[in-house]
């Protein structure tokens, strides 16, 4: 299988803005630029990979079906747009917060690179050229634990930076920007 760049998206926060524990579409908004940051690294070769935490499914706010619902909705938000979400994963688990069967630590929830190591595995992505957006540590730490080219930390959620690689940026189009000069 040949090896083709992901663009990985953190989806609260990067995808759409952040509203805490969101499952319903009428609660989405996107955030300006991400349909056509997701154009141009289409264009470009990327495949595109939601990666997400979703502790409100830990926590019992909503269910893995509600969730799975919003996503569909969401897909064809996208596809709207000209653009193809090649995956999605989530980890509904949490260590502290998780209840029942969701209470427990997971090799999938960020800062632990299991999601992006098992959408490499399934899609044949190489994850040496692949970048990350996300808003949080986790998800720089996330992306420097896969190996990722580059991971971009989008202003605002951690005021004192993250330890680890990244790049600071204030909106999306700077990362397609970014993209559109790289070899």
């Amino acid at each position: 299988m040949t090896q083709t760049p992901a663009l990985f998206l953190d989806r609260d926060g990067v995808v759409n803005h952040e509203v805490g524990f969101l499952y319903r579409p009428a609660d989405v908004r996107f955030l300006d630029g991400i349909f056509p940051l997701c154009r141009a690294a289409q264009q470009l070769g990327y495949r595109l990979v939601i990666v997400t935490n979703q502790s409100g499914i830990a926590r019992g706010l909503y269910t893995t079906a509600q969730f799975e619902e919003l996503m569909d909705w969401m897909r064809a938000r996208f596809a709207e747009q000209g653009v193809t979400l090649t995956a999605v994963y989530h980890c509904p688990y949490h260590p502290e917060y998780g209840q029942g069967e969701f209470h427990r630590e997971h090799e999938d929830r960020k800062p632990s690179p299991g999601m992006l190591l098992r959408a490499a595995r399934e899609h044949g992505l190489d994850l040496t050229q692949s970048i990350l957006i996300g808003d949080r540590c986790s998800d720089i730490a996330a992306a420097n634990s896969a190996g990722c080219r580059q991971a971009f930390l989008i202003a605002g959620t951690e005021p004192a930076g993250c330890p680890g690689a990244y790049l600071a940026i204030d909106r999306l189009d700077e990362v397609e920007a970014w993209l559109r000069t790289q070899p």
